[in-house]
């Protein structure tokens, strides 16, 4: 079986889905890029535990945790069938790599999984579960816990950090196609110029070194899936970019992949 890539999507806002453009249309495409998946373990920016929690629901639950949004985007389903197998793997993963890990029986999908889910694989015939990240932890530990997760990439299953290159809710701005602010902009050029080089040390301690990091993320868990995905490949890995564009103005979208 075909090694995959570790992913890094940027998930943007819930309406996602209901809107037409550059980042829709990439990930409608994103399929044809890779080989099928035998099963996808996303690592969302909107599932925060104090240790790491993976979920073995056998039906994961499409799972609206948002407020404000047009109605029909609570109509959405992504009935996905759930990877419990998936899931006692990767706690087994982590404990050979003695990192704390519990199984969630019932935890659904949010949207940092469905909404680029639903664009990228809509047949949902995909065995999907979710992984949490550890909010009050360094991109160092989340790179570690990528790790220890290397090995399911040589077993088909696709890796996916799903979360926000930027992410500064209090700029969000009303319109969709709103142009990003200068120090968006400068932040998102660094982090590409950063991965391009594979300068991964820079990477993980971008909050001292990248322009406008505070700024763009005034807390982390938005990048901290990237970090995953990137450990996921290890210290050789290569970054390409697979999309760069913007919405809300504040909002990056761009996506990387890690091979």
């Amino acid at each position: 079986m075909n090694t995959l890539p570790a992913l890094f999507l940027s998930h943007g806002a819930p309406d996602l889905t209901l809107r037409e453009g550059a980042v829709t249309d990439f990930l409608r495409s994103l399929h044809e890029q890779f080989p099928k998946p035998k099963a996808i373990l996303v690592i969302s920016a909107h599932w925060l535990t104090d240790s790491p929690m993976v979920s073995a629901a056998e039906h994961p639950r499409t799972i609206h945790d948002f407020s404000g949004f047009p109605e029909p985007l609570y109509r959405l389903n992504y009935p996905a069938p759930g990877a419990p197998e998936l899931a006692e793997r990767v706690l087994s993963l982590l404990t050979q790599a003695k990192i704390p890990c519990e199984i969630h029986p019932s935890r659904g999908l949010d949207h940092g999984t469905w909404t680029p889910l639903i664009l990228a694989y809509p047949a949902a015939d995909i065995p999907v579960t979710q992984l949490s990240i550890q909010y009050y932890r360094d991109p160092r530990y989340h790179w570690q816990l990528g790790q220890a997760l290397a090995p399911l990439r040589q077993e088909g299953v696709l890796i996916i950090g799903s979360g926000g290159i930027t992410h500064n809710l209090d700029a969000f701005a009303e319109d969709y196609n709103a142009p990003p602010p200068d120090w968006v902009q400068k932040f998102d050029q660094w982090l590409a110029k950063t991965i391009e080089q594979g300068n991964w040390e820079d990477l993980i301690g971008y909050r001292q070194l990248a322009p406008y990091a505070p700024e763009n993320h005034p807390t982390e868990e938005h990048l901290l899936p990237l970090f995953v995905a990137l450990g996921a490949v290890g210290a050789t890995a290569k970054g390409i970019q697979l999309h760069r564009s913007y919405t809300y103005g504040a909002f990056s979208m761009a996506a990387y992949a890690f091979n």
